[in-house]
């Protein structure tokens, strides 16, 4: 059925046939088995010896990888398939499953229309399973199911067909009402999964047999047949009947949509320029002779090619010499080559057409995100990340000479990851480097020591915390430092609706581009004058201009918002970010010499009454959290509660069946870093498995906050306690 000898040239020529394309991820929870699945489809494809598929683990290529055996990055793989005798072109991405690495999913899906969610029966419906599919969802991604590792359920648990049967069929019922909660509302009816219809293939990638609808039709097997076959050992018949290549390549191909069936419904959604204009049709189309539209969705570095940037092209084509703007710079780029990704191995081709993923080489600073366009056009939605960094760790090169290379190392790999920040310090040679987790943190120092052979030393983990407050403070009054000028301003907590708008992508950072974020803006619960007042977002934060008439506010305002974000950069309490704050300028005195309002003078004045406006409401320090699913033995389960609450856990949820326990807790991350991995294992004798999933930021109980804000204080070499309000209102 399949041609098992692939090469470049082929899939370049299958490119270009549209309705035989197909962009899919494989997402999962981690260790439900997708790298596995993958290496079936490679096999399939000739990549690898069928003998070694499931063993091979192919795009988990980096030596990290292979050391702890777990997807950590998205890889990239295009395959040429013959099915029924018609040539197809699968661009496969293989994203990781780990809470810390969800970044990557999350990028993945802007370049995808469709997923194969892989799902472990025993397991059930994870923390990152409803996280992968309300990501896939959000853009517009089709679902397909692979239930794996179905031989868990008769040979550990020891079920009957009947009993696995029902198992299954709850599975997917549960699969149907994650996808029911987050799917787009065109597609409420047409997108739930079922076995009827084919879009659920059921199976072991490990042991390389699944069936599915057509797999039961082509090789006249039943359910029971499997059975049978599971319980005898029988491998090398399972493979035989039950080929899972056929039913993973059978439901790609059948259930989920080519670029023009997705791109008609994907591009109104992900870009909002004027779908009627040439570019906009193109993109709608799937016009290889249109201009050329690409999406970067992935940057990586080369040792020989430089900075090699991966994006889905939309319309047109990428390939050499074809110049293109990237949103938000003045200068055009030119593509210098184009190639397609083989896992590890990148193939040069002479061009990649519309609905297909190229990798871009020759182009600099470019980040994930970027539109890069033939004609200059409205950029494409930001991509959102749902996660945000919670751990801190400080690095620095343990040879000071080191310390430039170090900076342009934490730089890569900030431009390669999004949910990595870092803040540099030049003078000292430290750096403040967030991630996810702490196992995130982990693979940055080992790429920091292995990949950029840089000798590092680290702190041990510090948490991240953020300044807000609760009540509004009026008419706080700046002074420049040479006093000609004064400045009155409000500082409020936001509205939790344009936070909500912010950190769904729907009001962009920065300055605001036009007008048309005013109705989203009062539609999220502002009143229309203050939206129209919209200066900045920075972070979380807005600075709006309430003022009527102000001489020379416009000829300042740059240097407003420098001290806006400033402000908001390092709060007054304890020099953490700040989030949720609203400011607002509602008067100003501003001298007419533009000698005397210089960036020395203005920007303090902006930041002074922003910090002293939150010391005077009251500054609230917000903790970050983590959420807990643990699964433990029942004879656990008083002992783990009794763990979790002593360190401040709120127990969500407890479910009972069988001999097993879930408990589902949300925990500081402050004391998840601290032995909390070690007390498991020892409440347990190790028999407990745990997983974090990010839970957002809340409010610090009360009687902590002050020794927690002098403990962030004394380590930033600042006095213990914090400045009085009168400190910034001289």
């Amino acid at each position: 059925m399949v041609r098992r000898e692939f090469a470049a040239e082929e899939a370049a020529r299958i490119m270009h046939t549209i309705d035989k394309i197909r962009n899919v991820a494989i997402v999962a929870h981690v260790h439900h088995g997708k790298t596995t699945l993958t290496d079936s489809l490679l096999a399939k494809a000739g990549i690898i010896s069928k003998a070694i598929a499931g063993d091979a683990l192919y795009t988990n290529y980096e030596a990290i990888e292979k050391d702890r055996k777990m997807t950590i990055k998205s890889a990239n793989i295009s395959l040429a398939f013959q099915y029924h005798e018609k040539d197809f072109i699968i661009n496969l991405i293989d994203t990781p499953g780990h809470v810390d690495f969800g970044g990557h999913v999350t990028r993945s899906m802007r370049a995808v229309d469709g997923v194969v969610l892989v799902v472990d029966p025993v397991e059930g419906i994870m923390p990152q399973t409803e996280t992968v599919v309300r990501q896939a969802l959000k853009e517009k991604a089709k679902p397909i199911l692979f239930i794996n590792k179905v031989d868990r359920l008769l040979n550990e648990l020891r079920l009957t067909p009947e009993q696995t049967f029902e198992r299954l069929q709850e599975l997917i019922a549960s699969v149907n009402k994650l996808i029911s909660n987050y799917v787009p509302e065109e597609f409420v009816d047409q997108w739930k999964v079922s076995v009827e219809n084919g879009s659920v293939a059921i199976g072991s990638a490990a042991k390389k047999w699944a069936i599915s609808k057509r797999v039961m039709e082509n090789h006249k097997v039943t359910f029971k047949d499997i059975f049978a076959l599971t319980a005898a050992n029988d491998e090398a018949k399972l493979q035989e009947v039950a080929p899972i290549e056929e039913a993973a390549l059978t439901m790609i191909v059948e259930h989920l949509p080519n670029p023009k069936q997705a791109q008609a419904y994907r591009i109104p959604y992900l870009w909002h320029g004027d779908i009627n204009s040439p570019d906009g049709q193109a993109m709608v189309n799937v016009d290889v002779k249109g201009k050329t539209n690409i999406v970067i969705f992935g940057v990586t570095s080369d040792p020989h090619s430089g900075e090699v940037a991966i994006g889905r092209v939309f319309s047109g084509a990428a390939k050499k010499g074809v110049e293109l703007h990237i949103s938000g710079k003045a200068q055009t780029q030119r593509v210098q080559q184009v190639g397609i990704y083989m896992g590890p191995d990148r193939v040069l081709v002479d061009e990649i057409p519309a609905g297909n993923i190229a990798a871009l080489i020759g182009m600099k600073d470019l980040t994930i995100g970027d539109t890069a366009s033939e004609d200059e056009i409205e950029p494409f939605d930001q991509i959102v990340h749902y996660s945000k960094p919670v751990v801190t760790k400080a690095i620095e090169a343990k040879d000071p000479r080191d310390t430039m290379k170090l900076i342009q190392a934490i730089r890569d790999l900030m431009k390669s990851d999004q949910t990595i920040v870092a803040e540099i310090n030049q003078e000292t040679g430290e750096h403040l480097v967030s991630g996810m987790g702490e196992l995130h943190l982990e693979v940055i120092e080992t790429k920091l020591k292995d990949d950029f052979k840089i000798p590092i030393q680290t702190s041990e983990p510090i948490v991240v915390y953020k300044e807000t407050i609760e009540q509004p403070t009026k008419d706080v009054e700046g002074k420049s430092p040479n006093k000609h000028s004064r400045f009155y301003v409000n500082v409020e907590p936001l509205e939790q609706g344009i936070v909500d708008l912010i950190e769904n992508g729907g009001l962009k950072e920065g300055k605001p581009k036009g007008k048309t974020h005013v109705e989203e803006m009062v539609k999220a619960g502002m009143e229309r004058e203050a939206a129209k007042g919209l200066q900045y977002v920075a972070g979380s934060n807005i600075l709006i201009d309430a003022t009527h008439g102000v001489q020379y506010l416009n000829e300042v305002m740059e240097l407003l918002i420098e001290g806006f974000t400033e402000a908001v950069k390092d709060g007054p309490m304890a020099k953490e970010k700040v989030s949720a704050l609203k400011v607002s300028i509602t008067d100003a005195t501003i001298h007419e010499d533009p000698v005397h309002r210089g960036p020395a003078q203005i920007i303090p004045a902006m930041r002074r009454p922003i910090w002293a406006g939150m010391l005077t409401s009251g500054v609230v320090l917000l903790e970050p959290k983590q959420k807990f699913t643990v699964s433990i033995p029942q004879e656990y389960l008083s002992d783990v509660i009794t763990l979790l609450q002593g360190r401040r856990g709120q127990i969500l949820n407890i479910e009972q069946e069988r001999e097993e326990a879930t408990i589902v807790a949300k925990m500081p991350v402050a004391e998840v870093i601290k032995g909390f991995s070690n007390e498991m294992r020892s409440a347990t004798k190790g028999k407990a498995i745990w997983y974090p999933e990010y839970s957002g930021f809340e409010r610090m109980p009360k009687e902590l906050q002050a020794k927690v804000v002098k403990e962030i204080r004394t380590r930033k070499g600042l006095p213990p306690e914090p400045p009085a309000p009168m400190q910034y209102m001289d």
